[in-house]
């Protein structure tokens, strides 16, 4: 999927529908001079530092990532699926052929390296912050922007944040894109196992949720209300192609920018700052610090900056 192109999502249907998890796991094992050094047993597939290499220079020239040394295993094991999935049986000829061609693998290779760890009001006093924020101006009209959507939890948890502090009835859009077009459709689907939900109370459980019956029992979805204010896109930050047309009043782009060099977020910083209205707030991680960009945005908050 391109950057830009809205991903295709299924609409407001109220029929859940099963959610699959599929998990492996690799091996780990070092690597020098492009002879396998680990221990234990041997790999599926031969794994030498020069192809860790060129994975490092493909995923950042694409995403902007920068991965470094010590994710050998990770990358090994993440990246092997997409061997057996192509049918090829090394990394060489695996990467040769990505580098031969510009169509849909490179999406694949790009999900399989991209890391997705999200809940419901993680990091709750960004939640806090955002109602302060829209009780300033309570009639709206509100544009905003979750730039690292994932799975859905971040966007979902920002739309209950201003129903819960305006109620329904004011003006209010969010963007919610990723670069992963998998996490997007789940995202989309709105479907999630109520065991692993944490982060929300028992009353908005019962009041913005569906249970699921029958087969669909123990998942619960999001209600219309919930889905209806946001656009998932699919959107690549390090390019310069994003489809804005208008300028936002919040973005949220937390935890993204922590796999980024120094380079990649200001570049990235530079392009939010574009599309952020004069005096608007950007949401960052915890382990995110942009005090080098005063000319860009100042400290309001914890993690929270204002548009210069």
């Amino acid at each position: 999927m391109r950057c830009g192109q809205a991903a295709r999502l299924p609409g407001n249907d109220t029929n859940l529908l099963p959610m699959a998890v599929s998990m492996r796991s690799g091996r780990s094992a070092a690597v020098a001079g492009g002879q396998e050094i680990g221990v234990g047993e041997a790999r599926e597939f031969v794994w030498t530092d020069a192809d860790f290499k060129r994975v490092q220079k493909l995923i950042y020239q694409r995403a902007g990532i920068s991965l470094h040394d010590g994710k050998h295993a990770m990358v090994y094991s993440r990246l092997s699926r997409r061997l057996r999935d192509t049918g090829y049986g090394s990394f060489d000829a695996y990467l040769n052929w990505l580098e031969g061609q510009d169509g849909p693998e490179w999406q694949e290779f790009i999900n399989a390296l991209t890391t997705n760890l999200t809940a419901f009001f993680r990091e709750q006093h960004h939640f806090e912050s955002l109602s302060g924020l829209l009780r300033k101006r309570p009639g709206g009209p509100w544009k905003m922007w979750c730039s690292a959507a994932s799975t859905g939890e971040e966007p979902y948890s920002i739309v209950m944040t201003v129903l819960q502090t305006l109620g329904g009835g004011v003006p209010f859009e969010l963007v919610a894109s990723d670069i992963d077009s998998r996490v997007l459709e789940t995202a989309g689907r709105g479907v999630y196992r109520a065991q692993g939900l944490k982060g929300l109370t028992h009353e908005q459980l019962q009041r913005l949720f569906m249970r699921g019956k029958g087969d669909n029992d123990g998942l619960v979805r999001v209600r219309p209300e919930l889905r209806k204010p946001i656009t998932f896109l699919s959107v690549n930050l390090i390019r310069d192609d994003w489809p804005f047309r208008e300028p936002f009043d919040i973005v949220f782009c937390r935890n993204v920018m922590i796999y980024f060099d120094a380079q990649t977020q200001r570049r990235v910083l530079e392009r939010i700052h574009r599309v952020l209205k004069p005096g608007g707030t950007l949401v960052v991680g915890h382990a995110e610090n942009f005090s080098e960009s005063r000319d860009l945005f100042v400290l309001r908050g914890k993690t929270v900056y204002e548009r210069v």
